[in-house]
Formats: structure tokens, C-alpha cells, sequence
């Protein structure tokens, strides 16, 4: 093993570790892919105002925190933890269909098309042109990934898995109808960027939806799937504390009732079970 094989393999038991994975699969991928090819070379820094390393080791790289990646919008790398935790979460199968908003560089991508294998597809969509482009590069090896440098607010295509990596405060309708049954919509749900939650959403019938809260997050936005209004109101919801109560996702035509955790444009949370009787 050489010697980032050997970080590597180290990084994969740290970050499934913390983020409560246990899928053998997750930590192989984990693993496998490089992220100090990802992240551009070093020195790096591991918050955007921040110093630079004090060296360009790539090793330095596979530690479970953020880096900042080479954009003018300032974004940063998301946290290997929490991705493990959200991999784990919504579970991508080999040979299903994932659909990817926010690929930044591509290392993420990299992951899912590793658990999807040959046989599945990622479609990840980038609205940073910088980013999209280093991720059509980076992501060149997996032959299964396609890369697109526009806004996936408005993507259709039929996924088993929407993996989103912005924060929203509204869930696109979109979103909601491309996942063929049982598929899995895990997103984060922050109002601006204050700390929101992890939202798991799974598909189990026509227009039936089970939610769950899976972690707590801070994101940075989904441009074109935000809301000032309902960043209040969410900030609000999640002040209160019970988030943990949240059972399902409804939409319209129905209308919340006293179960009403958070309601959106169209659609609303329930603490309510998908199954249970109106509240």
C-alpha cells in the first residue's frame, strides 16, 4: 500500500466512523477516491478566510473537515462525516440512477458513482462555471457521471436518489416527482445560513412521502430554491427545538393541519406518520 493508500484507508475509518456509517461499501469508496485530486493543489486553506497550510503535503488533505475550494463564491468542500452520514442515509445501490445538485469539484460525485458502479449513473449539475468545469476533470474516470454546468432546481430526470448539496428552504415540486418509488431525496433544509437539518425524504407511494431529520447542518444556498420569507419561518421551526418529530413530507391539495411542523410553497412536514390519521 502506498503512502495515500495508507491515509486514505485511515480517512475512510475516521469519517464513517463519525458519521455513523456502517456500509462497508461507503468506507471502501471513501477509500478509493483521491480527494487531494479534487481539491486543487496545496497549499489549501480550511476555511476561506483563513491561512494557507503551511504545506503542500496532499496528505494533509484527508483529515474529516472542510476545505475551501478555488471559487469566487467562496465555497467549501463539504464535511467526508457528514457526507458518510448522508450516504449512509439514503443508501445509492449499484446500478441505480443518482442525480447530484451542487457537485462542486466532483469529489462527492466520485463517491456516488462509485457506489452506483458501472451500471448505474450520476447526472450532476454545477451552477459555478469554475467549479463545473474542474468537475467534467476530475470526474473524467468514471465514465458513468455526466457533468452539467447550470442550476438543478428544475431537474426531471427519474432518480432513485436526488443528493442535494446546497441548503433550501423550498422543496423544487421537481425534485418531488423525479423520484420513481422508492426513491430517496436526502437535502439539507437551512434557513440561509444559519444551522437547519438534514432532510431524508423517501418516495413510498403516489404522493406519499416519509421524512425524517437525519443530522444538523449549515450549507451554503441552493441558488434558486430559496426563500427569505420561509429562511424566517424555518429559523424559527427549528428554534423550538422538535425537529425530531418531523415523520413526513405532504403536498397539495392537502392542507396542513395541527401536525404542521413547517409548511413550504405546495408542500409541508408532518409529525404526523405517512400512514397516520389527519391530525
Amino acid at each position: 500500500m502506498d503512502r495515500l493508500s495508507d491515509f486514505r484507508a485511515v480517512f475512510a475509518e475516521a469519517v464513517t466512523a463519525r458519521g455513523g456509517c456502517s456500509d462497508p461499501r461507503i468506507k471502501a469508496a471513501f477509500a478509493r477516491v483521491p480527494r487531494h485530486e479534487f481539491v486543487g493543489p496545496g497549499p489549501w486553506r480550511f476555511a476561506p478566510d483563513g491561512p494557507p497550510t503551511g504545506s503542500a503535503d496532499p496528505a494533509l488533505v484527508y483529515q474529516d473537515l472542510a476545505l475551501a475550494l478555488p471559487s469566487e463564491r467562496n465555497i467549501p468542500t463539504g464535511l467526508p462525516s457528514l457526507h458518510a452520514r448522508c450516504l449512509h442515509a439514503s443508501a445509492p445501490q449499484a446500478g441505480e440512477n443518482v442525480v447530484q445538485i451542487g457537485a462542486g469539484a466532483g469529489y462527492f460525485t466520485a463517491i456516488l458513482a462509485e457506489l452506483v458502479g458501472p451500471t448505474g449513473s450520476v447526472l450532476a449539475f454545477e451552477i459555478d462555471p469554475a467549479l463545473a468545469a474542474a468537475a467534467q476533470r476530475n470526474l473524467s474516470p468514471w465514465p458513468q457521471v455526466a457533468v452539467e454546468a447550470r442550476s438543478g432546481t428544475a431537474a426531471e430526470r427519474p432518480a432513485d436518489v436526488l443528493y442535494v448539496c446546497a441548503g433550501v428552504q423550498q422543496v423544487p415540486g421537481e425534485w418531488l416527482r423525479a423520484l420513481r418509488p422508492r426513491g430517496r431525496l436526502i437535502m439539507p433544509l437551512t434557513p440561509g445560513e444559519a444551522e437547519g437539518g438534514i432532510l431524508l425524504v423517501r418516495h413510498v407511494g403516489a404522493a406519499r412521502y416519509d421524512a425524517r431529520f437525519v443530522a444538523s447542518a449549515r450549507f451554503v444556498p441552493c441558488i434558486g430554491a430559496t426563500d427569505p420569507g420561509a429562511a424566517t419561518l424555518l429559523r424559527a421551526a427549528f428554534a423550538r427545538g422538535d425537529a425530531a418529530s418531523v415523520r413526513s413530507l405532504r403536498v397539495a391539495p392537502e392542507l396542513p393541519d395541527s401536525s404542521s411542523w413547517f409548511a413550504g410553497d405546495g408542500w409541508w412536514l408532518s409529525s404526523r406518520p405517512v400512514d397516520g390519521p389527519p391530525g
